[in-house]
């Protein structure tokens, strides 16, 4: 929540108009932390917070990703250590670095 908290200020420094900012969010537990209320109510007027609906995982295009990186990645895979499961996703994440129809495609909401 600290980290979060941390973030939703650095955005708001960058505001250089009287327009609001709109930040979709998830349902995590840290975006909705007691800790965020007094910053958020003081900052009202410059940040909003919308929330996807609970679980609602077509809504959110990060979730698709995962679910392809894991598949294309990882799944049904044995890694001996750490190291190699992370090379495994940075690879995958390496053939999306650049724009791409398939990544295109999982992302687009139908």
């Amino acid at each position: 929540a600290m980290t979060f908290l941390d973030f939703l200020k650095y955005l708001v420094s960058f505001q250089t108009h009287s327009k609001k900012i709109y930040l979709i969010l998830d349902n995590s537990r840290y975006h909705h932390a007691n800790l965020l209320k007094p910053w958020l109510n003081h900052h009202k007027h410059e940040i909003i917070l919308e929330f996807l609906p609970p679980y609602s995982p077509q809504l959110n295009p990060i979730e698709r990703v995962w679910k392809e990186t894991r598949r294309k990645a990882t799944h049904n895979r044995y890694f001996p250590d750490i190291p190699s499961l992370v090379e495994a996703v940075q690879t995958q994440f390496s053939v999306w670095s650049t724009p791409n129809e398939s990544l295109a495609n999982l992302c687009s909401i139908s």
